[in-house]
């Protein structure tokens, strides 16, 4: 019993150390000490200005959200793809409409996206609004955008499909990636239409304790 209880408290340091990061509170270091995540096919991967996917990163495991939730062949890793499938019918059933807008995106077309940012308004302007090639979330397969009942995701904050998002989405494994008041420490503007999958345990930490996955990283899995 007890060199199960070594062996477990040797693999947990292991899992520690392997996955400590450097949380940029500041902004300083944005897009400057990048490194690769070494890990891209866990929920919790945590990726900014500071942590990218390899650039030819693509989920193994993407399947199609029923059109019922989504606005036309949008992609997410499975486990994440069932829980906003579930997310919602949930929300349909009490009258709100929560659709899926925007979910897995490969390189190339993030690459296409952020150079036309730049192109139209500059590279001050592009980092704020969307992620270089490489740092977007949506890579992964673990990220939504959404849209209520009006047609304009960008509204969406002013919709009560978003109140409900707030009070549920950590139900189903989701936290609103880029709140308001942390835009320091994620590095993004305010997002209320993009959530994350993490699962539902991490999830909910996030959502009862005001944090974000960078300050999640920091308090739970960092070892400093």
């Amino acid at each position: 019993m007890k060199s199960k209880n070594y062996i477990y408290i040797i693999l947990s340091i292991l899992v520690i150390i392997f996955y400590t990061v450097e949380i940029d509170y500041k902004g300083e270091t944005h897009y400057k000490d990048i490194k690769i995540v070494a890990e891209p096919d866990i929920n919790i991967v945590l990726i900014n200005k500071n942590y990218k996917l390899p650039n030819e990163y693509i989920p193994n495991d993407l399947e199609m959200i029923s059109n019922f939730y989504s606005n036309d062949n949008k992609y997410l890793r499975k486990e994440a793809k069932k829980a906003f499938e579930s997310l919602s019918r949930d929300a349909s059933v009490l009258g709100y409409k929560i659709i899926a807008v925007s979910a897995y995106r490969d390189y190339e077309y993030q690459d296409r996206l952020y150079n036309n940012y730049v192109e139209e308004k500059g590279n001050d302007y592009a980092d704020k609004c969307s992620a270089r090639p490489g740092h977007s979330e949506h890579q992964t397969g673990l990220a939504v955008d959404v849209m209520g009942s009006n047609s304009d995701y960008d509204e969406f904050e002013n919709s009560i499909e978003f109140e409900w998002m707030k009070n549920n989405a950590h139900k189903y494994g989701f936290i609103l990636r880029y709140p308001q008041n942390k835009i320091q420490i994620t590095g993004f503007k305010y997002e209320p239409w993009h959530y994350r999958y993490v699962g539902i345990k991490v999830a909910k930490i996030i959502y009862e304790q005001d944090l974000t996955l960078e300050e999640y990283y920091d308090k739970y899995i960092n070892l400093n």
